[in-house]
This record gives C-alpha cells, structure tokens and sequence, in this order.
C-alpha cells in the first residue's frame, strides 16, 4: 500500500470520527476493514460481538463470539452502541471504553446496524459496498464456506440491503479490485477528515 493517511488527533469517543462499512453479506466488508486498519493511521477497528457460530476457518480474531445469554445481558447494560438481529443471530457494536482517546472508530457491520448509528450519530461517516452483481456475490459467499441454504437467503435480502445502503450511505464503493476499493474508501476518509479539521 501507499503512504498512510495523516493521523488523527487523539480525542476522546463522543469526538471521534465514526467510519462505517456496511453492505450485505460476503461482499467483502471484512476484507476492506482489516486492511483500512493497515492503511490509516489513528483509526480503531471495533470488534462486533455476536452470537452466530464461528465459521471453518474463520479466525478467533473475526468476532467476540458470545451465547445469546451473554448478548442479551449486555443489551440489558446499555454495552453497546448499536445492535440489531439477523438471520436469527445476534450482532452488536461495543461503546468503546472510556480510556478510548486514540484517534477515530471503525465499524464493520450490517446494514441494520448502520441504520441504528446514523440514527444515534447522524455524524458518522457511512460507506456502503457493493458487489459487483449478486451472482458474484454468491460465488463469494460459497468461496468462504456458507451453505446452499444460507446463500439463498442472504441473496434474496441483498437487494434490499443495497436499496437502504443508497439511502443512508455518504459514499457508496464497488468492490470489484479489492485494492481499488481500499484506496477509494481510503480517499473517502481521508477527505472527511480534512473537512472536520477545517472546520473545528
């Protein structure tokens, strides 16, 4: 990659830039998120709990994978910033903790769960990814693992994901070229960046 963006000034969470990458499933969110945290400086991934079980293969690091007991008392709590269920499954934000002074938030999550932190932080910066085309979307999905089953369902809702990604989305990126779609959506940041420090 190239050079990094600028860091961002420390400051605590109620000030931090929150950067969203939402999109239907098996688009390529993860893939973005973790090589944005490699790319830009000063940006902080949050780690999503949830309550689906860990894919083969799938790292320990993707997740705070959790019961349903253990999500429903942190709703209980106030833990989280946003959460939502889907497919049956429990996913969440966590509100980072009050030491978080380091620079901006990254969240990686779905589409119900970037309609809930507009709505909470009308300031956030949303990103919405698109596949190519849905059947490209499948292949992907079938590549990581997912069954027949699960595939169908998650195709028959993409269409409705990306509908509301174009309504509350800032931007929204193809991810046809993985590294075209980073230096976008890291272009993306940076600009809202110099933006707010323009105007603070």
């Amino acid at each position: 990659m190239g050079r990094k963006s600028k860091r961002a000034p420390d400051k605590g969470y109620s000030e931090a830039l929150i950067v969203v990458i939402c999109g239907p499933g098996g688009v390529g969110k993860g893939a973005i998120a973790a090589r944005l945290v490699d790319a830009i400086e000063g940006i902080h991934l949050s780690k999503s709990w949830t309550t689906r079980s860990k894919r083969v293969g799938e790292s320990d690091e993707a997740y705070v994978f959790v019961t349903r007991a253990e999500f429903e008392d942190a709703i209980a709590n106030g833990r989280f910033l946003e959460w939502a269920e889907f497919l049956g499954n429990l996913y969440g934000t966590p509100i980072p903790s009050a030491e978080f002074v380091d620079g901006d938030l990254l969240l990686e999550i779905e589409m119900q769960g970037a309609q809930s932190v507009r709505t909470a932080r009308p300031d956030s910066l949303l990103i919405g990814v698109a596949p190519p085309s849905l059947d490209e979307l499948a292949a992907r999905m079938r590549r990581r693992g997912d069954d027949d089953a699960h595939i169908r369902r998650r195709i028959a809702i993409a269409s409705d994901e990306m509908e509301l990604a174009r309504r509350i989305c800032d931007q929204i990126v193809v991810n046809d070229d993985l590294d075209v779609a980073i230096a976008e959506i890291s272009g993306i940041i940076s600009t809202r960046r110099a933006a707010g420090t323009a105007s603070g």
